[in-house]
């Protein structure tokens, strides 16, 4: 079964950067869409940024176009999640989840689409 275990969230000022990673273990890395989510108290969850199998397709929500920058490392078996100029309206539970059915090139926006998720790391940004 496929299992994926987040690290590097926590609490930073505005203007700070994190930098979030997800770590998956059984399945096949290589031939997995991965994306990153997002939840903040009170809002509804949703897409931040995917990329394909090979990383020759990335998506991004509106909000993290230009500070944000999805990657992954094929041979860790590790996505990752650059995230820069943190705003207080980036607080959220992120979590990374696995689409193990995507076509090669595809990139999935809604989260019933993916097939496995991560326990989530909380980001807080103060003001």
């Amino acid at each position: 079964q496929v299992q994926l275990v987040e690290s590097g969230g926590g609490l930073v000022q505005a203007g700070g950067s994190l930098r979030l990673s997800c770590a998956v273990s059984g399945g096949t890395f290589s031939s997995y869409v991965m994306a990153w989510f997002r939840q903040a108290p009170a809002k509804e969850r949703e897409f931040v940024a995917g990329i394909s199998w090979s990383s020759d397709a990335t998506s991004y929500a509106d909000s993290a176009k230009g500070r944000f920058t999805i990657s992954r490392d094929n041979a860790k078996n590790t996505v990752y999640l650059q995230m820069n100029s943190l705003k207080p309206e980036d607080t959220a539970a992120y979590d990374c989840a696995v689409d193990a059915n995507a076509p090669r090139h595809y990139v999935a926006h809604v989260g019933d689409e993916y097939d496995y998720w991560g326990q989530g790391t909380q980001v807080t940004v103060s003001s």
